[in-house]
């Protein structure tokens, strides 16, 4: 088997999320550590005890889904499987950093206040309830860009996640969302879903936090990493660190091209994808996208066992 691991984006969070793990695994603890200890906050309260409204903000999600991602890592790596068992990494927008982190790329640390801030960048890049997501399901990429196309009015509407053949996500200003909402239905979609979301995250709306992670990303080390990335826009592998830097940036404001992702790691011969860390929405989406690819959700003490225990 050629296997791909994955990282879940915002949206997968729930409270109680790796603390099994922090209890089995002694490495797994210490990520969640060293992850507070970086924030200089108990972060690790809150995920695992706190209210999930708290949990669910931008700057607490993205930080809290990459510790529980890398603790699945390392609780992995405890039980022998090193993460260069997988053939390429890839993470679901947020989910982009918590795979740098587990491959070596960027220290747990920078990792998490990384994440705080682009969580802080992300919200306030818009006032809120200025503007919106929805899930465009039952419309490919190209029918959704030309509602989006259409419905935009001089004001921001873009296809911001292409998740799978079935669901695109729009991102955008309030009313053109909405405006979009209504013209997929009159395509034949077969639902449009506005999103709980905070922010129009992926379009063009995020370029005051794009232009914050830039700074931010800066002043961090970024090595190669142990396997090579395939990043949300591009959807193809990267390996060098400036180019990643770079990627990094583009992705706040980038589309999440993660349909094509998952059929350019089919394409190098992945037939097992593992997703790392909260939850099993990747999964389902991978499922969508091929058919042929076998999905392992790694979540908690009993879900590593068994991967670690599997075939080789």
């Amino acid at each position: 088997m050629t296997v791909a691991f994955v990282f879940p984006g915002q949206g997968a969070q729930t409270i109680g999320m790796g603390r099994a793990l922090a209890e089995a695994y002694p490495a797994a603890r210490a990520v969640f550590d060293e992850v507070d200890a970086a924030l200089g906050e108990a972060l690790s309260a809150l995920i695992w005890e706190g209210d999930i409204a708290d949990l669910t903000l931008t700057q607490n999600a993205q930080p809290a889904l990459m510790a529980t991602s890398v603790a699945a890592m390392r609780a992995l790596e405890a039980e022998g499987v090193a993460v260069d068992r997988a053939a390429f990494v890839a993470g679901h927008s947020l989910g982009e950093y918590s795979a740098l982190a587990a491959v070596g790329a960027i220290s747990l640390a920078d990792t998490a206040r990384l994440l705080r801030t682009r969580g802080q960048a992300m919200q306030s890049a818009v006032p809120v309830g200025e503007g919106a997501m929805a899930a465009i399901l039952g419309l490919d990429l190209e029918a959704v860009r030309a509602v989006a196309e259409e419905a935009a009015q001089g004001e921001v509407c873009q296809a911001a996640n292409d998740n799978d053949p079935t669901q695109v996500v729009v991102s955008g200003a309030k009313a053109a969302v909405e405006r979009a909402a209504t013209i997929a239905k009159e395509r034949g979609a077969k639902r449009a879903v506005m999103l709980p979301v905070s922010a129009p995250f992926h379009c063009a709306l995020m370029q005051p936090a794009a232009e914050e992670m830039a700074a931010a990303l800066a002043d961090v080390s970024i090595a190669a990493p142990a396997v090579p990335l395939v990043a949300n826009v591009r959807a193809e592998a990267v390996s060098d660190p400036e180019v990643i830097r770079g990627l990094l940036v583009e992705q706040i404001t980038g589309s999440v091209r993660w349909r094509e992702s998952v059929q350019y790691m089919a394409a190098q011969g992945v037939d097992e994808v593992w997703e790392i860390g909260a939850g099993k929405a990747l999964s389902g989406m991978i499922r969508k996208i091929d058919r042929t690819i076998a999905c392992k959700a790694v979540g908690t003490p009993e879900d590593v066992q068994s991967a670690a225990a599997g075939p080789a």
